[in-house]
């Protein structure tokens, strides 16, 4: 089965790929021109969706139908996000659009916020939006992890993106962009969102649910 990632974030569709490789779907993307138009589909490669929900849900659906649209491919779209215990859920939906800057100035925004705190507790949380065109119907699915804020980044830029630097999961002395991309993989947020996809879509059992 045919499946397009809507996402335009390289980081996110290696992940989505990742955690989702030996499925029976076949994932697609916008990296992924030449299979496209040999589907004979061609896509702006500057296509953009104003994210304006007020929950990860509606952002989630808001990018799957779009994009489902455009291909008319059955489309999954992730909207995921930090949310800090000190800071009353904040950034929330708005981890990727709080503040202007490189990922590591706004990793250090983050952290002048919680200078002065010593709950450090938060968690990531992710809502995949599976959407079909055909029938126009959209299921969602979500998962979290629970874990703390580092007190500084740690980790290799190559092996994390986002806020994985400065997110420490319960369990774990290391920060997710410490402990590999391969190994996040295995317990993350959006891995258990895909598990429930996979087994929604294709009653798969390849991937084991995280304990």
């Amino acid at each position: 089965m045919n499946v397009f990632i809507a996402s335009a974030n390289p980081g996110k569709i290696k992940e989505i790929k990742a955690i989702l490789a030996g499925s029976s779907l076949d994932l697609l993307s916008v990296l992924d021109a030449e299979k496209l138009k040999n589907l004979g589909i061609e896509l702006d490669q500057n296509f953009d969706v104003a994210e304006d929900g007020q929950t990860f849900q509606d952002n989630a659906l808001l990018k799957a139908r779009a994009y489902a649209t455009l291909t008319g491919l059955p489309t999954i779209a992730d909207d995921s996000g930090l949310e800090v215990q000190a800071l009353n859920g904040f950034p929330s939906v708005q981890s990727n659009r709080w503040f202007d800057g490189t990922t590591s100035e706004r990793n250090k925004a983050l952290l002048d916020l919680l200078k002065d705190q010593t709950n450090r507790q938060a968690r990531f949380y992710s809502v995949i939006c599976f959407f079909d065109p055909k029938k126009n119907t959209a299921k969602f699915f979500d998962g979290e992890i629970k874990g703390e804020i580092a007190p500084e980044p740690k980790g290799s830029k190559i092996e994390g993106f986002g806020y994985d630097p400065i997110f420490i999961p319960e369990g774990f002395k290391e920060s997710f962009a410490q402990l590999g991309a391969e190994f996040k993989n295995t317990i993350s947020h959006r891995r258990i969102a895909l598990f429930k996809l996979n087994q929604y879509v294709l009653q798969d059992k390849h991937l084991e649910q995280p304990e």
